[in-house]
């Protein structure tokens, strides 16, 4: 694609643009024709990923078991790689007084995009919409030194959001969601500033594992404020002026290509988002990272210094892999269903070519699933030639055919989705292969 775009590459000289001119060529390297076949929301209908229910209302989706598993793996992956790089997992609660939303700012700015407050005891409640406030109470349970800091609270938090019926669209947007978000408590501008490059660093390794290509499948924007918009943002223009100038030299100093957009950071602060497209051509922030110079003075967020005395802590808000709902429909489309072997609900299917071959293949499927390998058997009585279809039709990594040849040499028969027929007949030969294809996380590579 970009030996068709040469001549735009002199926009790039610079370590920033225009926005008119990164508009203009991520028109060209991002947009798409619509593609029909690998919209997520018929690809998660024919793949049985998830459903939605008038029954439990909309914008709420129920995911099968299928859909679980993807849901699980990029849960666990995100978990396993923040643990890795120093954040601390915590739980807080779903819903939470009303007064703590009122306090951090978010029910006044967001109210109209929050569902209506529950009234319990003569008290007012709030399904939350972020987990902003919550960490940081938890931060304020004990006094923090500065030897402590930078402290990393991150969640898998479940948050509720009342989108417009006319927005929801799939899992891209939806009224309830599984938000990876962390909030990085720092001793200074300047270590905010390196945790924030941080985060850029562990978002580019996400993207990297999921075969995401910065400038091609996602872009970066730099949203700011805007001083004429008092009522949309919280008020402090030198603050404003600051915070948006450590991100745009931040940015410049790691050479990303990057627009900046007005009116579109958060109330608190400035913020870099990142930007993915769908298969249609609509455009959402997959993951954000945002500086806060609000939060910390609303709730005296405060540290012990070296001299003794306190200090005004400084705030990054951060979000790994996005929404997980979100990132999945992304994720369904960039692969159209075709998972990558450590995301795919199923890994392996086993296919005997008749009703005497069962018998092994379930022998194979046990073996599969003693190794932790999402395996399972078809054993409905077909041809050999429907089951092989169907199998293809569910996008299943490795097929696995026994016949009376496999079941005489206690062998199998291997078909790769990505590969084409491999040369291995040896089941503990297939098992060590395809581990270490799980363990590295590979990215598909289709056959020619």
């Amino acid at each position: 694609m970009y030996s068709a775009l040469k001549y735009t590459v002199k926009i790039f000289t610079m370590r920033s643009c225009s926005a008119r001119d990164f508009r203009m060529v991520s028109s060209l390297i991002m947009d798409t024709e619509p593609d029909k076949e690998r919209d997520h929301k018929k690809l998660g209908k024919e793949l049985d990923l998830f459903a939605f229910s008038d029954a439990v209302g909309k914008g709420l989706p129920l995911f099968t078991p299928k859909g679980s598993v993807v849901r699980r793996e990029l849960e666990r992956f995100i978990v396993d790689e923040e643990l890795r790089r120093g954040y601390q997992h915590v739980y807080t609660p779903a819903i939470a007084k009303l007064d703590l939303y009122i306090k951090s700012g978010h029910y006044p700015y967001y109210k109209d995009s929050q569902y209506a407050p529950i009234e319990i005891d003569d008290e007012k409640f709030l399904l939350r919409p972020m987990t902003c406030p919550h960490h940081f109470e938890l931060y304020l349970r004990k006094p923090v030194s500065y030897r402590e800091l930078p402290i990393r609270y991150a969640e898998l938090a479940h948050l509720y959001r009342y989108e417009q019926s006319g927005e929801l669209a799939g899992l891209e947007r939806v009224r309830t969601f599984c938000l990876a978000d962390a909030h990085i408590i720092c001793a200074s501008e300047e270590q905010a500033v390196d945790e924030i490059g941080k985060a850029l660093d562990l978002i580019e390794y996400v993207t990297s594992i999921f075969g995401l290509t910065l400038d091609t499948d996602y872009r970066y924007r730099l949203s700011l404020g805007d001083r004429a918009a008092g009522e949309k943002y919280y008020k402090n223009d030198e603050a404003w002026e600051k915070g948006e100038e450590l991100l745009r030299k931040l940015m410049q100093h790691r050479g990303s290509k990057f627009e900046e957009t007005k009116g579109e950071a958060a109330f608190y602060g400035p913020k870099i988002d990142i930007q993915m497209k769908n298969v249609n051509g609509k455009e959402n922030t997959a993951f954000t990272v945002q500086y806060d110079f609000c939060m910390p003075e609303r709730f005296d967020l405060s540290y012990i210094g070296e001299d003794g005395e306190k200090h005004r802590a400084f705030v990054v808000h951060r979000s790994s892999i996005g929404a997980i709902e979100r990132i999945m429909a992304f994720l369904i489309e960039k692969y159209a269903g075709a998972f990558p072997l450590w995301l795919a609900p199923v890994q392996v299917s086993v296919l005997p070519v008749s009703e005497k071959h069962v018998a092994y293949a379930q022998e194979v499927v046990d073996a599969l699933k003693a190794e932790n390998i999402r395996a399972d058997i078809y054993d409905a009585n077909e041809s050999l030639g429907k089951k092989i279809r169907n199998a293809k039709m569910e996008k299943i990594p490795y097929l696995l055919v026994v016949g009376d040849k496999e079941v005489e040499a206690k062998t199998i028969s291997v078909e790769s989705r990505d590969k084409g027929k491999m040369d291995i007949d040896s089941l503990s030969g297939f098992i060590m292969e395809i581990k270490k294809e799980i363990e590295t996380r590979m990215s598909v590579t289709p056959r020619a």
